[in-house]
Parts: structure tokens; C-alpha cells; sequence
């Protein structure tokens, strides 16, 4: 018979403290590149609940309301990550999860900005809003959401891939387009 492992209490939570988890919706541009519908972020130092309440703060930081949750969990996952080496980023963070308190992020929007501006000048709200427009805008999530198709020098620069393509542009008439050109 093989000997049991010792699992230490402390190295049992050090592996998974909290859980995000979610549904990418049918049809939206993430469920093309997504491998599944499900989704889950696992937390090493964050509880479900900060997690949510971290989502909550992100989303009414950056909002886009067809903009999946999922790539607001990847903002949060960095966040945990990066809290899990600093003890100060950790702590922190916890206060500031503490100072919203448990309901904040089942509250309604307009209750989230008004207790956000409340606390806009602290700490934990720059380093939050910092980290949530660096992280969400550089995913592949947010890519595919914007339209953005990324960096262009691997794939031969923007010249042949679209510099000059201005579908997005309503047709404008020849004669209402200015003067022309004077030929040479």
C-alpha cells in the first residue's frame, strides 16, 4: 500500500484560494476564438467573493457592456498573480476589496460609480484602474471584441494588409469630394 503525501494546510490553500468562473455567449467575436463556452480562473491569492468584487471594479472601470467577462477574469488573474508576490500589492488590494464591502458587486451600476468616486484619489483605485486598462486592452479577448487584429511587422506591416482600407468609411460622392488633383 502507498504511503500517504503529506499535504501541509498551508501548501493546500497556497494552490487554489479562489475561483472565477463563467459562459462565453454564442455568437459574440470571443466564442470564435474561444476553445469552449465555460470558462474558469483559478485564484492563488484572492477569495471567490474579492475576485468578484475585483471583476465588479474592472468592468465599472472600463465598461463595455458586449465585452465578455471573461477578459475582465484574465485582468483579475494577473492581479492575483502579480498580488501573490507582493505582500504590500496583496494587502492592499484585500483592503481595498474590504473598503467596498461584500455587496459591492452585486450592486447596480450607478451605486458602483458613486462608491468608486468616493475613493477615486486612493491608492487602490490608480493602481486598479492602471492595471485594468493595461491588462484588459492587451489581450486577445479585447482583439477580437475592438476589431483589432494586432501587431503587423510579423505579418509583413500594415501597407498590404488594410493601411489604405477605409470600408468603414460611407461612399462619398466624386463630385462632393473636394477639388481634385492638378494633373502634371
Amino acid at each position: 500500500m502507498d504511503e500517504p503525501i503529506p499535504l501541509h494546510r498551508r501548501e493546500f490553500l497556497k494552490t487554489t484560494t479562489g475561483l472565477l468562473t463563467g459562459l462565453v455567449v454564442a455568437g459574440s467575436p470571443l466564442a470564435l476564438i474561444a476553445p469552449g463556452r465555460a470558462w474558469a480562473v483559478d485564484m492563488t491569492t484572492l477569495t471567490s467573493s474579492e475576485a468578484a468584487t475585483l471583476m465588479a471594479v474592472a468592468r465599472t472601470l472600463m465598461p463595455h457592456d458586449k465585452l465578455e467577462d471573461a477578459a475582465y477574469a484574465l485582468v483579475i488573474q494577473a492581479i492575483d498573480g502579480e498580488a501573490s508576490r507582493d505582500e504590500n500589492l496583496r494587502r492592499m488590494i484585500k483592503a481595498g476589496v474590504a473598503g467596498l464591502g461584500a455587496g459591492f458587486a452585486k450592486s447596480a451600476e450607478s451605486d458602483r460609480v458613486a462608491a468608486l468616486k468616493k475613493i477615486e484619489s486612493s491608492e487602490f483605485f490608480q493602481t486598479m484602474r492602471l492595471k485594468t486598462a493595461q491588462i484588459l486592452y492587451a489581450t486577445p479577448m479585447a482583439y477580437a471584441h475592438f476589431g483589432y487584429e494586432g501587431e503587423a511587422y510579423s505579418k509583413g506591416g500594415y501597407l498590404l494588409r488594410g493601411f489604405n482600407n477605409l470600408r468603414w468609411l460611407p461612399e462619398v460622392p466624386l463630385e462632393d469630394s473636394g477639388p481634385m488633383p492638378a494633373e502634371e
